[in-house]
């Protein structure tokens, strides 16, 4: 039963051992992004006003709160690929957890609050991480995106956005994935710039570069691992 002894017990899970399971779970990602050509690598631990960046990690101000993972251009972008960085975070969790509980049954580590706190909260971690459910701020769960590229619904859901020229028009395109215009630019530049930051923002996507009837991929952007 939970009693007045138990707070502190709380806070320091709260404060202390929560964020060290949101870093693993993020270095989970970070893992298998890397390994399939990720670039622009970027881990964000918490939420509010930035608190320091060092390298690829952001620490914001609620640094017990919330953690992603974002990056770009993925160089082998398949189902296989999506499905390992997608689990890599509960894969992290739970190797930490079985590695944690090896040495206390081995006599290396001595069992006590912190230990069991790291393992008990691991799990929770990995089981909400895990359920196939949307969150209310239109992103979805690990294991949603997971079932969704089983299913082969993954790449079905990436938007795919062109940067084209236009000869009656003499002006780059940038269209949608509806083809629909979106903006006209006299320089492929600032088109190409218009298309990544449109493309950006509405993971999962494609961004494609046409001229001449050839077309070839400048950059994906897939979905952001929570």
């Amino acid at each position: 039963m939970f009693g007045v002894s138990d707070i502190p017990k709380f806070f320091l899970a709260f404060f202390l051992v929560l964020p060290v399971i949101s870093f693993l779970h993020e270095a989970g990602h970070v893992f298998f992004a890397w390994l399939m050509g990720g670039k622009n690598i970027k881990v964000t631990v918490g939420s509010g006003d930035v608190v320091f960046r060092l390298g690829m990690l952001e620490v914001r101000q609620y640094y017990f709160w919330y953690g992603q993972c974002t990056f770009d251009n993925l160089r082998y972008n398949h189902r296989l690929a999506n499905v390992l960085i997608f689990a890599g975070g509960s894969l992290f969790n739970a190797v930490s957890a079985v590695a944690v509980v090896y040495l206390i049954e081995s006599g290396r580590l001595e069992s006590g609050m912190l230990t069991y706190q790291f393992t008990y909260f691991s799990l929770y971690y990995i089981f909400f991480a895990l359920l196939p459910m949307p969150y209310p701020d239109g992103n979805h769960s690990d294991g949603k995106i997971i079932l969704d590229w089983v299913r082969n619904k993954g790449q079905a859901a990436e938007k795919t956005y062109c940067v084209q020229w236009n000869e009656e028009d003499a002006q780059w395109q940038v269209l949608d994935h509806n083809q629909n215009l979106v903006e006209e630019f006299a320089d492929e530049t600032q088109a190409l710039e218009k298309a990544h930051e449109v493309a950006r923002r509405n993971r999962p996507s494609r961004l494609l570069s046409s001229e001449g009837g050839q077309e070839k991929e400048v950059a994906n952007y897939p979905r952001v691992p929570l």
